[in-house]
């Protein structure tokens, strides 16, 4: 499931940011939420009978709803200006070390330990998608400084995306991760909106929607986003501790790679090919 939560981000990531180029970070970070909630409402009722989750109790709407605030709405809002600052590349390197800071965060918060073994296997599957991320797209790239606040943000959807994972956690123990889902996506949702009014940016959400070809790429980030990833690391976190699905899960930039080829028509060099072999050849050691 960490697996197929990476695929799912992958897909997503490679729509948004497609969308993102035409109607900006903001209205892809509304939209999808409010889409994938729609995709959850619908299963959730075949699934469990309820389209909402009503059933939750106290303690799992406070951590779920913790960890909405902090990682999908926090995390994601940060990760997204990141983006703007600093590129896709950088970010996505320092966001491989989500993994690193959510097994710290599940050693405090939680008890969680990891095995010489899979300690082992985070690094090699860290160190593999370090090695892909940092020598570019082989387009190029010229070094060049960048600005402080950037990495700020880019360590702030970090700590987002760690902290938020762990709160899951708690809040999961014996709850329907698609319900767990449900109340994340609510309270982000609800975090946008308060947020898009304050700056006064709805007229820039409306003008996005009517935008089709953007709007179409943000139902199929919806849908392999908020939907099948998040639902399927929820999943993946109730099964297994932290650490292993955040670092699982995290090779999502390394699955980017077929749809860049397809997609984008991108070169993948050899030196990327070896990073991808030590990632997943990291991965496996989870299942030796």
């Amino acid at each position: 499931m960490a697996l197929v939560a990476a695929l799912g981000m992958a897909g997503a990531s490679i729509s948004f940011e497609i969308a993102g180029k035409k109607v900006g970070s903001l209205t892809v970070n509304i939209v999808r939420l409010v889409q994938g909630m729609i995709f959850l409402s619908i299963t959730s009722f075949y699934v469990r009978g309820l389209p909402l989750p009503t059933d939750a109790s106290l303690k799992e709407y406070t951590f779920l709803g913790i960890s909405g605030f902090i990682g999908m709405f926090l995390g994601d809002l940060f990760m997204f200006e990141s983006f703007v600052l600093l590129g896709a590349r950088i970010t996505t390197l320092i966001m491989t070390t989500v993994p690193v800071v959510t097994a710290l965060s599940a050693w405090i918060l939680l008890g969680e330990t990891l095995s010489f073994q899979e300690g082992t296997a985070v690094f090699l599957t860290i160190g593999g998608i370090f090695l892909v991320m940092f020598n570019g797209n082989g387009k190029g790239e010229k070094k060049e400084k960048f600005p402080i606040k950037g990495m700020f943000c880019a360590i702030g959807g970090v700590l987002g995306q760690s902290l938020g994972m762990v709160f899951s956690k708690i809040g999961l123990e014996s709850y329907d991760p698609i319900a767990a889902t449900q109340i994340r996506i609510i309270v982000a949702t609800i975090a946008f909106i308060i947020l898009i009014s304050v700056r006064g940016k709805w007229g820039e959400i409306k003008n996005g929607i009517k935008n089709k070809k953007a709007f179409r790429w943000l139902v199929v980030g919806s849908f392999f986003g908020p939907f099948v990833g998040v639902t399927a690391m929820l999943i993946a976190l109730k099964n297994a501790s932290a650490g292993i699905v955040s670092t699982l899960s995290s090779t999502s930039p390394i699955l980017v790679i077929p749809f860049c080829i397809l997609i984008f028509k991108e070169r993948v060099r050899p030196i990327e090919i070896l990073g991808a072999v030590i990632s997943v050849g990291g991965a496996s050691l989870f299942f030796i």
